[in-house]
């Protein structure tokens, strides 16, 4: 496969030595990056998946649907930068404005920041946080420890919940600027 894209001018590679994307291949890669995460808010905003089911889903589709489609999508969502996990989109010229964040496990006692992604690796993570009911752009602040089980979290809302380490790892922060 290596051989297939560097012959195809998206990879450049030298046996033994580190794979690199070309220009045009990371101009490919953010262009299917582009089109699985507008699927995936797509099929959240206007389908009624749950963020914990679009992942599969946005894997098939992504391959079947034509540009113009995708085009229509886009401009129907109100051209989103993010999906339903916050996970950033890229623009139509491949542009990415990522946010200076931190995982929500790497960040001390007293951090307050808005949460900015979610990753959806972890379907069982993504349940419980919607059974918790945090979402995106909740602000948030890391309490001190009520008990060795987890993370310790003061919510908006003004209740405090524990989250387990494997949840906490799955949620990113970005600092508040108040903080």
């Amino acid at each position: 496969m290596v051989k297939k894209l560097a012959a195809a001018g998206l990879v450049d590679h030298r046996p033994y030595s580190a794979i690199r994307l070309t220009h045009e291949g990371e101009k490919r890669a953010l262009a299917m990056l582009r089109r699985h995460r507008l699927i995936e808010t797509w099929l959240v905003a206007e389908h009624g998946y749950g963020w914990d089911e679009v992942h599969d889903e946005a894997e098939v589709l992504e391959h079947a649907l034509s540009d113009r489609l995708l085009g229509a999508i886009d401009a129907q969502l109100g051209h989103p930068t993010r999906d339903p996990h916050g996970d950033l989109i890229p623009a139509a010229d491949g542009t990415l404005h990522r946010p200076d964040a931190v995982r929500l496990d790497a960040t001390p006692v007293g951090f307050t920041g808005r949460v900015v992604r979610i990753s959806d690796r972890d379907p069982d993570a993504l349940r419980v946080l919607d059974r918790l009911g945090v979402a995106l752009d909740e602000l948030i602040s890391v309490s001190e420890p009520t008990s060795g089980a987890g993370v310790t979290i003061a919510r908006s809302t003004g209740t405090e919940v524990v989250v387990s380490p494997a949840v906490a790892a799955a949620i990113w922060l970005e600092r508040e600027s108040s903080s």
